[in-house]
């Protein structure tokens, strides 16, 4: 009725690009082994949303108007690589701070709060949102699943649109309960810290990457 076709194939097409490691599953890596499942799942909430955005863009122009014009992708890839950096400086910060040993905090100060579901929310969100990649992506995804003479192309959009929200989202959730059991574990010091450089370094390439993206269609996300 939509003048959409081969489902399966869009459902598998999907399921591969949530799977291919990238910013999105890192950021719901990292945030779910320090904050836990609450953590994780917040975050996943937030790269949902993101993608709201993206498929709302694609349906009403927004992304081919950033396809089309290099001034509009460029301000959106160099907001994203800003945003990305900013997390991967607080990565890295926090694997050169020194902790006590006993107490697990900076000598004299006491542990930093944990995030708040609502910060680690708008994190995913932000991230998601200010990738230019995605935003293409679904304009060069959701056209070849619709026909060309579909009697409301617009309508066609926003189903797979959600569709690919839906089951991106409930995608991250299962990856979240997967490795949620590994927040349990707490590594000696000099791991921990080993393991926050290794995820700042990680982001750092990342925001390297977006920065110096082309505007290109079906590069991933």
């Amino acid at each position: 009725m939509l003048g959409t076709h081969d489902p399966w194939l869009f459902a598998a097409t999907v399921l591969v690009v949530n799977a291919t490691p990238g910013v999105d599953l890192l950021l719901t890596l990292s945030r779910t082994l320090q904050h836990g499942v609450r953590g994780g799942m917040a975050t996943a909430l937030g790269i949902g949303a993101g993608c709201v955005l993206h498929a709302l863009g694609a349906a009403f122009g927004l992304a081919a108007l950033m396809a089309a014009s290099a001034t509009a992708f460029t301000l959106v890839k160099w907001l994203g690589a800003a945003y990305l950096a900013w997390l991967a400086i607080g990565m890295l910060r926090a694997a050169l701070t020194r902790h006590d040993p006993v107490r697990g905090a900076p000598p004299n100060e006491t542990p930093a709060p944990a995030l708040r579901p609502a910060a680690l929310f708008r994190q995913g969100l932000l991230t998601n949102a200010l990738n230019p990649k995605v935003a293409l992506f679904f304009l060069a995804l959701l056209p070849q699943f619709i026909d060309a003479d579909a009697p409301h192309k617009t309508l066609a959009f926003l189903a797979l649109g959600a569709w690919f929200v839906l089951q991106g989202t409930a995608f991250l959730v299962a990856f979240v309960l997967l490795v949620a059991p590994l927040a349990r574990w707490r590594p000696p010091a000099i791991v921990e810290r080993g393991l926050q450089a290794l995820g700042g370094a990680i982001f750092v390439g990342l925001a390297a990457r977006l920065a110096l993206a082309t505007q290109r269609h079906g590069a991933s996300a």
